[in-house]
């Protein structure tokens, strides 16, 4: 057994469906989910699946909450917590660009920090990132939710070299365009912000996430064997086939001129796309 796992944004997505399945696999599983509403929905759907749970509030943005965590003796952490900003760097709000940062990074290393400190202590534990692709790459429009990633995957090169004489492995799960909702909302976040329309240099209502999207099974099981010590690889590009365009995009970086003034594909592919569009229709 792994022991105790601990996930974090357990509430929907990638972090409810490895914390459930995980659970019902017999492992004890500690959901952190961020907000109060989400103990009760969760815990109900375990009970549905037969899947025993903890199900704790932990919004890794709240200090009390990170502190709380540090009673629970946590062997596996997955940090999965995560926002996503769409918009251009030019019109993103202010708020929202430090809300991007707050809880992609800064809460999810402030927690880290003392249970990494426990795990060093007893010489054993596993950390593992819910990075991204657009921790390797970017797109347009993403830039915010991809600088968050890159400082993700940074924080985590960094705590793999240094937690490795203390018994501790960090790995990170780097999914690409997966049909879960995450990214299409990512491009309707425009519509909360806070400022003036006519200022913004584009019309978001225009716009969609630029990529045909995979079901998200494979995300699933990597991270269920990652997180039980099956899976000894430290980065998980999903799915594997997109590992050599993305390898492919980040050696062009070195070789990469000034635009040549004309609109890129991908900014027309994002005026062109609807919303939710899978591999298949592709």
């Amino acid at each position: 057994m792994a022991g105790t796992i601990l996930i974090t944004g357990a509430g929907s997505g990638f972090g409810k469906e490895v914390a459930l399945r995980l659970a019902a696999g017999g492992h004890d599983v500690i959901a952190g989910v961020e907000i109060i509403a989400q103990v009760s929905a969760v815990r109900a759907e375990a009970r549905e699946r037969g899947a025993a749970v903890r199900v704790e509030k932990l919004d890794v943005t709240d200090p009390g909450d990170r502190a709380r965590a540090l009673d629970w003796d946590v062997e596996v952490l997955l940090h999965n917590a995560g926002v996503s900003e769409g918009g251009s760097t030019v019109d993103i709000p202010a708020e929202r660009l430090r809300r991007q940062f707050e809880v992609n990074v800064i809460g999810p290393v402030l927690l880290t920090q003392p249970l990494a400190k426990r795990m060093a202590e007893r010489r054993g534990g596993r950390i593992v990132f819910m990075s991204s692709v657009a921790g390797l790459t970017v797109d347009p429009f993403t830039g915010a939710y991809a600088a968050s990633k890159h400082a993700v995957e940074a924080f985590a090169d960094a705590l793999d070299q240094e937690l490795a004489e203390f018994g501790v492995t960090v790995a990170t799960i780097n999914p690409g365009p997966f049909l879960t909702g995450f990214n299409d909302t990512m491009f309707e976040t425009w519509k909360e912000w806070r400022d003036d329309p006519a200022e913004r240099l584009f019309d978001y209502s225009a716009l969609a996430f630029p990529h045909e999207q995979y079901d998200p099974e494979p995300v699933y099981d990597t991270t269920i064997r990652v997180l039980l010590g099956e899976d000894r690889r430290y980065r998980h590009l999903l799915p594997q086939e997109m590992e050599p365009q993305a390898r492919d995009q980040v050696a062009a970086q070195w070789g990469r001129e000034l635009n040549d003034g004309r609109r890129p594909a991908l900014v027309q592919k994002a005026h062109d796309m609807a919303p939710g569009t899978p591999v298949e229709s592709s």
